[in-house]
């Protein structure tokens, strides 16, 4: 009788072993913010690099039918990671959704304000009376009242036209006069194969604090799951490759899956490379604060909960986090 208590400890601890063991066999699904497209080059390296592999795990990468639903998909458990966006996550975060970030892809913002070179639009003061297209409500809004602001305009000076994810043709065919959320490394680039030349307005040099463009994001009571620490491991591996070996990633990334060799493609891959995040688990806590405190101020989230509540740092040990 006086082993017996030994004996349960011990069986406890293999059948908790085991079920590790058996998380661990599951593939990881992933659900990307898009179609795969060179903001995702670190992880497709690390899986055709088979870093993930090395660390034990399988993962699935899987494009959305519809681009706002990944990270609801991670909150209901339907899917174990997505690829995010800061701003999004900090208001999906104040919704009360279950949300966590793990780990962040591309370390700066690649969001501007767009307006043709050859148009009316020379400076931002230009736009009072003028029509700006966006696809997503909310953050873009915020973060052009804050552009606007500090050229003496308020979004009352414009008209702004829901154009429906179509940026470029809606920049080309003079269905409005700018943009926002056109990102530097696509849409000047997708502009200038069509002939035209984009003039961009970066939105951390306007007044907005700069964030983290693209993020990954788990459930928050999943954080326990052994394999995202693998994850994120394995993807830091993919950053490093593919900053030490650009063209060989290159022909990595247009191996992965058919129609990715493409000049936008290209040119994009070149633009986005020195945006990666070398250090993807590792989290800038004043960053996170300062958007927060952004958003909170132009009135898109209220009472946001702390930011432990829905950012990590799966590297560092528990107690560490601030």
């Amino acid at each position: 009788m006086r082993r017996l208590p030994g004996l349960l400890a011990g069986l406890f601890l293999l059948l908790s072993t085991a079920a590790a063991h058996a998380q661990s066999d599951e593939p990881l699904e992933v659900l990307l913010d898009w179609f795969v497209n060179p903001d995702h080059a670190p992880l497709i390296v690390a899986q055709e690099k088979g870093f993930f592999q090395d660390a034990g795990i399988e993962v699935r990468f899987t494009e959305p039918a519809d681009p706002n639903d990944p990270p609801k998909l991670v909150a209901a458990g339907r899917v174990d990671l997505a690829v995010s966006y800061q701003p999004t996550l900090h208001i999906q975060a104040a919704q009360g959704l279950p949300l966590a970030r793990i780990a962040t892809l591309v370390a700066t913002p690649l969001n501007t304000l767009l307006a043709l070179e050859d148009g009316p639009i020379e400076r931002i003061s230009d736009l009072k009376g003028g029509k700006v297209g966006y696809s997503v409500g909310g953050v873009e809004e915020a973060v052009l009242g804050a552009i606007l602001a500090r050229h003496g305009l308020s979004l009352e000076d414009v008209e702004l036209v829901n154009v429906n994810f179509s940026l470029s043709p809606a920049l080309l065919s003079g269905q409005v006069d700018a943009v926002i959320g056109a990102y530097r490394n696509f849409e000047l680039n997708q502009l200038d194969i069509e002939g035209a030349q984009g003039r961009a307005f970066y939105v951390e040099e306007e007044g907005v604090p700069a964030y983290d463009e693209l993020i990954v994001l788990a459930n928050r009571d999943n954080l326990e799951d052994p394999r995202l620490s693998s994850f994120v491991e394995a993807l830091e591996r993919g950053v490093q490759y593919l900053i030490n070996h650009p063209q060989e990633s290159w022909e990595l990334f247009i191996g992965y899956k058919d129609d990715l060799d493409d000049e936008l493609n290209r040119r994009a891959w070149a633009d986005t490379l020195p945006r990666f995040a070398l250090r993807p688990a590792a989290v800038d806590w004043a960053r996170y604060r300062r958007f927060a405190a952004f958003l909170e101020q132009a009135g898109v989230i209220t009472d946001p909960p702390p930011l432990s509540d829905y950012v990590t740092d799966l590297s560092r040990e528990q107690g560490e986090q601030p």
